[in-house]
């Protein structure tokens, strides 16, 4: 900074403080911090578990996003990390199943999904700072409710199997009913585990709270 130097009508210059240097520094240290980078690693992790065999629906995409949403501390990378994650596991699957998974990538149902992601990870901004287990079952199965609800309107607009009528679109929810209980065991078991891990961790290793909620 310039200012003017006393009795002289000159000019000098005053150095940045130590303080606003430890300021300019804080995020870069912000962007490496340990909380951060573990809750992506859990949600990466959990991410690709899509890749295993399992039931119809029992999946983490839920999860993920309400986990991210509840303790990343910049709620940017609350929905970036989940997304990211999800469309990692997608790319994989599309890789090892090759066309018959590569065409649902990017049509209707496809976006239901992301868009489901989305909603959730704001869903999860509710559970900041307030992690309990009779909270989190609430907001899980409601995030269960959201998936049903938008992925199954979003198979009545994409097949041509349902006619555009309100009896097509009762049609296709019904259709969607024997899978809900598979999503909802899905989001609570890895709601569990990614909750109630990362709070071990949190107990365990303080550090783990910087640039968490």
């Amino acid at each position: 900074m310039r200012m003017k130097g006393r009795g002289t009508g000159g000019l000098c210059y005053r150095f940045p403080s130590q303080h606003l240097q430890e300021h300019m520094n804080r995020p870069v240290a912000a962007a490496f911090a340990p909380g951060p980078l573990v809750l992506a690693g859990l949600i990466i992790v959990a991410a690709l578990t899509r890749l295993l065999p399992h039931p119809p629906n029992v999946s983490p995409v839920e999860a993920i996003a309400l986990f991210g949403g509840a303790y990343f501390a910049s709620r940017q990378w609350a929905a970036v990390v989940p997304l990211l994650a999800l469309l990692v596991s997608d790319l994989a699957l599309g890789a090892i199943h090759g066309a018959g998974y590569a065409s649902y990538l990017g049509s209707v149902s496809f976006w239901s999904v992301y868009a489901c992601v989305a909603l959730s990870v704001v869903l999860g901004f509710g559970l900041r700072g307030k992690v309990g287990g009779a909270r989190l079952l609430g907001y899980a199965v409601t995030g269960s409710v959201l998936f049903f609800a938008v992925t199954n309107f979003a198979a009545w607009l994409s097949d041509p199997l349902y006619p555009k009528t309100a009896g097509g679109l009762v049609a296709a929810y019904i259709a969607g009913i024997p899978f809900f209980r598979w999503t909802l065991l899905g989001t609570l078991g890895y709601s569990a585990l990614l909750f109630g891990g990362f709070a071990v961790l949190r107990r365990r290793a303080p550090a783990l709270r910087l640039q968490t909620v």
